[in-house]
């Protein structure tokens, strides 16, 4: 209030001063010397001046004079006559003039100043300064005096002693006139040192350094100033107006330089984010590139042992390498949303990564290692049963390679022999049922040769890496099969031709070596079925090998009294031997199997049975422990599984129910991502059981439908969700202070939004987006929202995200700078030429903008060049993405 009666006693003064009849003497001296210098400072510029203001504008000549040098225009010829009317005539044009410039002339006629009357030669002069030195200042929509005074009080504001008021008083300590030059050029003044009690040399200082710096020529006396009550406000006005247009240029070419630095900072910090993103998409881009190669190998090892540290350092990836990449992965899209935000916020072109590095590209190449990689891992799989099967049957062809073997020793010696060429008849008859119990003997063998060539042909199919000894050892056997058939048959051939010759048989021999045959191959057979190697994975088929195991005991007593039956026949030859007195060589000529023969394997069969049973009880120990491993991932992975599921679908609806402020939907966010990452500890326990569950070859899992690989992809998608969630909202809290939006505004947006988001997931469809604007007021043709499509969908999804609602929303809200504000900046800097020098950038800018300008801005290349001269406009168009002005 008190700033508005100044005002209007102040306009109220100007517009009466041809009625203040007398004018303070203490005032009209200060005038007089403070008008006089303010005149003489602009016409020395013309090469002259005056020495008393109200005798040297009489003639009108140098007052038109002064006019021309203040506006920079020409003003009518004077009259070159020196009478009376020449004078008036002249001071006349030159009030003209001043009327032509919007200024209003009370009581000041040309007659007045052509007597030198000094009243109103002052008024005259006063109304000149007013116009033309104090009316154009202009500071946060206040001009004249009121902007010269705020200027003053802005400048001066952090200066202790100092408190601008008014024109008059607060300047009579000379201290507000050395913080003015101090706040410009501290390298002037050593304010530190001023007193508030030396006003006198306090005001001489800021003359003396106006004077010879600044070159403001010195308009008051610092005695008048301190010894008037209340110093003249029109003189003080005058003289600290010459400070404002002396400083003001300074201060133009501080704010466009500080608007330069502004908008090069951006760059600049918009440069590293990309740089870091290419550097980040490089790296990962190349690991990928370096272990799908690894993962897409499949040559299988030989060993079972190989195999299975291929399967443990596939695990030290999936538990080690992976995961940190994973993280990277997700860093590398939060960053580029982020930038991407900056950029869009800043005015700036959005970023094109290099050729192969969009996220789009990033995502396919981690799409096609999550394929190999699955595949990889159900290789391994299935290579380690292979080779376990492989084993298995490999040691089970050398063991019934080894029994054949044995067998078949020196039988081909045996069925070359021509014995019978010599032999009695009774010897004769021997050797035919001798050679009968061979071929019973060979006849029983023959399953045996079928399972080693079965065993033989499956290695093959599996690959076996040692088939060929394998295939070399069968074919041996094989071929030895084929030539004992040959000679058996030849052998029997013979027999048959001499057996007529030969009648003596003792029947009881006979009898023994039928009997002891096929009860003798029985024990062989139980004895290989009792060491038989077996291979089971489940408590249901060890419970099988278990019951026939059972069924085998079964037969025992039965077998015994088939034993004692065949020894009761051996006993009765030696019964009769002993009976009638035969000396018996003590050879079986039917077989070559004895009693001892008999006694020895069936004690042997009977060792073999607890040995049996001790290894099927136990495998059936480990199948009840893998059991048990199974049902306890199954226990956790039927909880966890589950959980996973609902987070995900809990994340989905978080971004479109969650009320509250950003920072607290952030809060909320973060809070629930606390809450996943404190569950990672069920994932890892999962883990540990899922490698107690490999360790121990198990390979299926009846009591759950989810895997390992299952709960590892949800986790891991579970983790990307909410920190893509976290950064939605971080990008909404960007656009909302970039832009000034409100909450109750982002309110508003998030209702409309929600209203139309018809499957709640965060997302709308081109329609549902199309009736939102309609509702809100937008009149839609087809070409025009297919142009708003391109804005808020530039990738073509057929969705439009919040985020992007929001940005369309709001995108004419924000101030940005443009390329035509930085040329007008960078024209100031350059003192109105179309291009600017090494050293103009080096002294207006701070040395890291001033370097990253000279790197990056082209030689000028105008008829106007100078050596070292840049071309800042077509930098000033690169930097927003825009084709030279």
């Amino acid at each position: 209030f008190e700033h508005y009666i100044q005002t209007a006693d102040y306009m109220i003064q100007e517009e009466d001063w041809d009625r203040d009849l007398l004018l303070d003497p203490a005032w009209e001296k200060q005038q007089r010397k403070t008008f006089t210098a303010w005149c003489n400072s602009h016409l020395r510029k013309a090469g002259t001046q005056i020495e008393n203001i109200e005798e040297d504008f009489r003639n009108g000549l140098k007052l038109m004079l002064l006019l021309e040098v203040i506006s920079g225009e020409r003003l009518p010829k004077p009259d070159k006559g020196k009478m009376r009317f020449h004078k008036i005539a002249n001071v006349n044009k030159a009030l003209d003039f001043i009327c032509s410039k919007g200024v209003k002339l009370v009581s000041i006629g040309a007659e007045e100043i052509v007597d030198g009357n000094t009243k109103m030669t002052l008024g005259m002069i006063w109304t000149i300064i007013l116009r033309f030195a104090i009316q154009d200042i202009s500071v946060e929509e206040t001009s004249a005096k009121e902007g010269l005074l705020l200027w003053c009080q802005r400048k001066t504001a952090p200066y202790r002693n100092v408190n601008v008021q008014n024109f008059h008083i607060s300047w009579k300590d000379g201290l507000a006139l050395c913080a003015l030059i101090h706040r410009h050029r501290p390298d002037l003044i050593d304010y530190s040192k001023l007193r508030k009690d030396d006003p006198i040399g306090n005001l001489n200082t800021a003359f003396d350094v106006a004077e010879k710096f600044l070159d403001i020529p010195k308009m008051l006396d610092a005695e008048d100033i301190v010894n008037t009550p209340k110093p003249d406000e029109k003189a003080i006005m005058t003289y600290v107006s010459c400070f404002y247009h002396a400083f003001a240029g300074a201060e133009q070419a501080e704010t466009a330089a500080n608007r330069i630095c502004k908008v090069l900072a951006v760059n600049q910090e918009n440069e590293k984010l990309m740089e870091e993103y290419e550097k980040l998409a490089s790296e990962l881009l190349e690991w990928i590139r370096r272990t799908i190669p690894w993962l897409e190998n499949r040559v299988a090892e030989q060993t079972m042992r190989a195999m299975q540290q291929k399967l443990e350092d596939f695990r030290d990836y999936r538990r080690v390498h992976k995961p940190p990449r994973v993280q990277e992965k997700c860093q590398l899209e939060i960053n580029f949303n982020t930038l991407q935000t900056k950029l869009r916020l800043s005015n700036r072109p959005a970023f094109m990564p290099s050729e192969g590095k969009m996220v789009s590209d990033i995502a396919n190449a981690w799409k096609g290692l999550e394929q190999v990689e699955k595949g990889y891992e159900e290789w391994l799989l299935t290579e380690i049963r292979r080779l376990e099967r492989l084993d298995h049957l490999a040691e089970k062809f050398k063991q019934k390679c080894a029994l054949h073997e044995s067998w078949t020793a020196g039988k081909e010696d045996l069925l070359s022999q021509k014995d019978y060429e010599s032999a009695s008849l009774m010897e004769i008859r021997a050797l035919m049922r001798k050679h009968e119990a061979f071929e019973s003997d060979l006849a029983a063998h023959q399953d045996r040769v079928e399972q080693i060539a079965a065993i033989a042909q499956e290695l093959n199919e599996l690959d076996y890496h040692d088939a060929a000894t394998v295939n070399a050892r069968c074919q041996g056997i094989c071929d030895q099969w084929d030539n004992l058939g040959t000679l058996t048959q030849k052998r029997r051939d013979a027999l048959e031709r001499v057996e007529k010759l030969w009648e003596t048989i003792d029947q009881l021999y006979l009898e023994f070596a039928k009997r002891a045959a096929p009860f003798n191959n029985w024990m062989d057979g139980a004895m290989e079925d009792l060491q038989d190697m077996f291979i089971v994975h489940s408590i249901e088929e060890i419970q099988s090998l278990i019951t026939a195991h059972e069924q085998f005991k079964a037969t025992l007593p039965e077998a015994d009294k088939e034993r004692m039956a065949t020894l009761g026949i051996h006993n009765e030859i030696l019964k009769i031997a002993q009976t009638y007195g035969i000396k018996l060589s003590g050879i079986n000529p039917y077989t070559n199997l004895t009693s001892q023969d008999i006694t020895t394997k069936w004690e042997t069969v009977k060792q073999l049975v607890p040995h049996r049973d001790q290894m099927l009880q136990e495998e059936v120990a480990r199948q009840q422990a893998n059991e048990r491993l199974r049902r306890q991932f199954a226990a956790q992975a039927n909880v966890i599984g589950p959980w996973i599921q609902t987070k995900m679908e809990e994340i989905g609806h978080i971004s479109v129910d969650m009320a509250g402020s950003l920072e607290d939907q952030m809060n909320q966010l973060k809070q629930y991502e606390q809450n996943i990452i404190n569950y990672k500890s069920n994932i890892d326990k999962l883990e540990g059981d899922h490698q107690l569950i490999q360790e121990a070859l198990i390979f299926d899992n009846k009591h759950t439908n989810y895997t390992m690989e299952h709960i590892r992809v949800g986790w891991e998608q579970l983790l990307t969700t909410i920190a893509r969630t976290i950064n939605e909202v971080e990008n909404q809290i960007l656009t909302r202070d970039a832009k000034g939006i409100s909450q109750e505004q982002l309110n508003e947006f998030r209702a409309s939004f929600n209203h139309f988001d018809r499957k709640r997931n965060g997302m709308m469809d081109p329609d549902d987006f199309r009736a939102c604007l309609i509702s809100m007021g937008y009149d839609l043709g087809e070409v025009e929202f297919a142009r708003i499509m391109t804005l808020v969908d530039p990738n073509n999804t057929g969705v439009v995200t919040f985020q992007a609602f929001i940005d369309f929303m709001t995108r004419e809200t924000a101030e940005t700078d443009t390329a035509e504000q930085v040329m007008a900046s960078f024209k100031i800097l350059a003192s109105d030429k179309t291009y600017i020098t090494v050293e103009e950038l080096r002294r207006e800018l701070p040395p890291e903008q001033a370097e990253y300008c000279i790197s990056r801005m082209t030689k000028y290349v105008g008829a106007d060049s100078v050596p070292g001269a840049l071309d800042y406009i077509s930098f000033s168009s690169a930097l927003y993405g825009e084709s030279d002005l």
